[in-house]
C-alpha cells in the first residue's frame, strides 16, 4: 500500500483549480485529505467515441494529484453504462453494440497513459463497470431503481427541457444515474470526479452510496472546457483536441480558440500559475496582442499532453507553416507517404490519414476547399490525381503530406 503524503500546496491546487463545486463542502473534503488516511478516488469514462479529449484530460490529471499523493485511484472504463449512454440534452441516445464499444475503447489506456501513471509505486487501476453490472440480476435492478422517485429523476434539467419539447425519453435513460450511481457501491469509493455534466449523476451515486454502504461519498466537479469551435467538447462529435492527436494538431488546434477563451484555457488546460494568467490578461485589456498568448496557452497544452521537445516542435512547425507560409518547412515538416499513381484524391486522404479522421470529416475538409495539392485547390469528392514523388498535400490549415 502506498504512504499518503501531505502536502497542503497540492491539496489547495485539487480543491480550487478549475473546480465548480465539492459536496458536501470543500472543507471536509480538505480535512479528509490532511487526515493521512487514504481514500479510494474515481472517474468514469464511457467509450462512447474512440478519442479521449482534452476536456477529459481535466478530470484525469486532478487524479494524477491524488496519484502523486499516495491515494488510491481508479480509471474506469464505462463499458456496461455505454449502452445506454448518458443520457442527452437533445434526444435519446443510440444504443451501443458490444463492438462498437470495444473498438471505441481499444486506445484509451494509451491515451490516458500520457497523463496518469498505470504503472510504479502507485498504479492507477485500468477498470471496466461490466464486471458488476452485467451482474445484476432482476431483483437486484428492481432493488436498485427503488433508491430513486421518478420527481428525482425529472429535477435533471435535460429531461424537463426534453418534456416541455415533447420529446421521448426511454425508461433506459433514468436508469443510467442510477448505474453510474451503482460504480460507486461497487467500487467502494470515497470520492468521485466529473465535469459540470456529469453533476447530476454522481450526486445520485452519493446517495445510493448513503443508501447501500451508509457512508459519505464526496463529489468533485469541474467547470468544462468548450472545444476550439467554442462548442461543447465531445467523444461523439469529435470536435475536441484528442489526447491521440499529434503535438502539432493540439498545438493547431489550440491555436482555433477564439481570443475569448484564451485564458480560460490557460486556467483548465495547463499549468500556468493563476498569477502569471491574471497578468497575461490585463495586458491584453490594456491592447497587447492576444496571439503572443494564444501561442503560450497553445505550447503549455502540448506540454501538459506530450512533454516539452514535442511542444517546442510544434511551435516550430506552426511558425513555419502557418505564421510564415514558409514552403521549405512545410516540405521539412510534410509527413512523408509512399503512396503513388493515379488514384482518388479521397481515397488517397483516407489512406494517409488512417482512423485519425473519419470519412466523413475528409468529405467536408475537401468540399469545404480545405485541401490542396501542389497548391491547386481540390473540392470534388470525384476527384483523381496522379500522385508522384515531391506531390504536396495539404489537409486542412497544418497538416502536410508529401509523396516520397
Amino acid at each position: 500500500m502506498s504512504k499518503v503524503i501531505i502536502d497542503e500546496k497540492r491539496i489547495d491546487t485539487f480543491l480550487n483549480r478549475g473546480v465548480e463545486k465539492i459536496y458536501p463542502s470543500p472543507e471536509e473534503l480538505k480535512r479528509k485529505l490532511l487526515s493521512g488516511e487514504r481514500i479510494k478516488v474515481y472517474q468514469g469514462f464511457d467509450p462512447t467515441g474512440p478519442y479521449l479529449h482534452i476536456g477529459h484530460a481535466m478530470g484525469i490529471r486532478a487524479m494524477r494529484i491524488l496519484q502523486e499523493l499516495g491515494h488510491e485511484i481508479i480509471f474506469l472504463i464505462g463499458d456496461f453504462t455505454a449502452r445506454v449512454g448518458d443520457p442527452d440534452k437533445e434526444k435519446g441516445r443510440k444504443l451501443l453494440s458490444t463492438e462498437e464499444i470495444k473498438k471505441n475503447m481499444e486506445g484509451w489506456k494509451k491515451q490516458a497513459g500520457q497523463l496518469i501513471d498505470f504503472h510504479g509505486s502507485n498504479p492507477v487501476k485500468f477498470d471496466h463497470n461490466y464486471r458488476w453490472l452485467s451482474k445484476l440480476n432482476l431483483a437486484d435492478l428492481i432493488d436498485l431503481m427503488s433508491q430513486a422517485t421518478v420527481q428525482q429523476m425529472l429535477e435533471r434539467e435535460m429531461f424537463s427541457k426534453r418534456i416541455e419539447k415533447n420529446d421521448p425519453i426511454g425508461i433506459q435513460e433514468f436508469i443510467y444515474p442510477l448505474m453510474q450511481g451503482y460504480d460507486s457501491v461497487a467500487m467502494k469509493v470515497d470520492l468521485e470526479i466529473g465535469g459540470t455534466d456529469q453533476t447530476f449523476n454522481m450526486l445520485m451515486g452519493r446517495h445510493i452510496v448513503k443508501k447501500y454502504l451508509n457512508k459519505e461519498k464526496f463529489v468533485r466537479t469541474h467547470l468544462l472546457m468548450e472545444a476550439p469551435d467554442a462548442l461543447t467538447m465531445s467523444k461523439t462529435k469529435g470536435n475536441g483536441i484528442n489526447l491521440s492527436d499529434t503535438p502539432k494538431d493540439i498545438y493547431g488546434k489550440a491555436m482555433s480558440y477564439p481570443d475569448v477563451l484564451i485564458f480560460k484555457a490557460m486556467r483548465l488546460l495547463t499549468d500556468i500559475p493563476m498569477d502569471d494568467i491574471w497578468q497575461m490578461e490585463q495586458e491584453v485589456e490594456g491592447g497587447a496582442n492576444p496571439m503572443k498568448f494564444k501561442k503560450v496557452m497553445a505550447f503549455e497544452v502540448v506540454k501538459i499532453i506530450r512533454g516539452q521537445k514535442d511542444a517546442e516542435k510544434a511551435e516550430r512547425y506552426f511558425e513555419g507553416t502557418v505564421q510564415k507560409k514558409d514552403t521549405t518547412d512545410i516540405k521539412n515538416a510534410a509527413e512523408l507517404v509512399e503512396y503513388k499513381g493515379r488514384m482518388k484524391v479521397l481515397y488517397f486522404l483516407k489512406t494517409c490519414l488512417g482512423d485519425q479522421v473519419s470519412l466523413g470529416e475528409i468529405k467536408r475538409v475537401l468540399t469545404q476547399g480545405g485541401v490542396s495539392i501542389n497548391n491547386e485547390k481540390i473540392t470534388d469528392l470525384e476527384a483523381e490525381y496522379n500522385f508522384e514523388s515531391g506531390t504536396l498535400i495539404k489537409f486542412g490549415k497544418r497538416r502536410f503530406f508529401q509523396v516520397g
